[in-house]
């Protein structure tokens, strides 16, 4: 009996449109940190408009927790909406993260890697929204996933090589450890956009 009323009551479709907007915002926290690498100047500016989207991106996730709860049936299981949730908060948080430390250690210039790490969050969080955005239709979700994979790996490669430039050419050892540090975190970010990847492919698994 409960199996066919879930069947036959309707599904809370809001909470693909609530993760398209989570994604956005995670792009757009991407965007905001490679331009501030790209581009070092007002770095104060835009490390606040930074913060002005991971506020953001703090209420969506509320707004979804909050919808989740509420919720009798879901689109997808609970479980997975939360860890996903859970996830995609984890990479803006870590966007921010970064941009806050150059604030914070006073950074007055751009290291090797910092840049190329940034360029890689980017093009990650992008696979990451266009693979939310067809949530309700996956045929090609799973081609994001791969992307994001590779993409990690890039990023795993480049912050091994910006770590031995830094061990080698940086002869400050409060610098060498700022910045080791930024590297390590940005690094993290890309671990957790392969995060969100996993929980993705899970889904498209279990929809299959």
């Amino acid at each position: 009996m409960a199996s066919l009323l879930t069947r036959l009551l309707p599904r809370e479709r809001g909470f693909f449109t609530m993760f398209t907007e989570v994604t956005a915002n995670i792009e757009a926290g991407a965007c905001a940190l490679a331009d501030i690498f790209a581009d070092y100047r007002d770095v104060a500016q835009k490390v606040n408009h930074l913060k002005d989207l991971e506020h953001r991106g703090d209420q969506l996730t509320h707004e979804i927790f909050t919808r989740l709860n509420q919720t009798f049936i879901t689109p997808l299981d609970r479980e997975d909406i939360h860890q996903l949730t859970s996830k995609l908060d984890d990479v803006l948080d870590l966007i921010d993260a970064v941009a806050a430390r150059l604030v914070i250690y006073k950074v007055d210039k751009v290291r090797p890697g910092a840049a190329e790490l940034a360029a890689i969050l980017v093009r990650a969080t992008g696979e990451i929204h266009a693979a939310v955005s067809q949530l309700e239709r996956p045929d090609h979700i799973l081609e994001h996933c791969i992307k994001i994979n590779s993409l990690e790996n890039e990023g795993d490669r480049i912050v091994r090589a910006a770590i031995a430039d830094l061990f080698e050419q940086e002869k400050n050892p409060v610098e060498l450890l700022k910045w080791k540090e930024i590297l390590e975190v940005l690094e993290t970010a890309t671990d957790k956009c392969e995060d969100v990847a996993n929980i993705l492919e899970a889904v498209v698994l279990k929809s299959g």
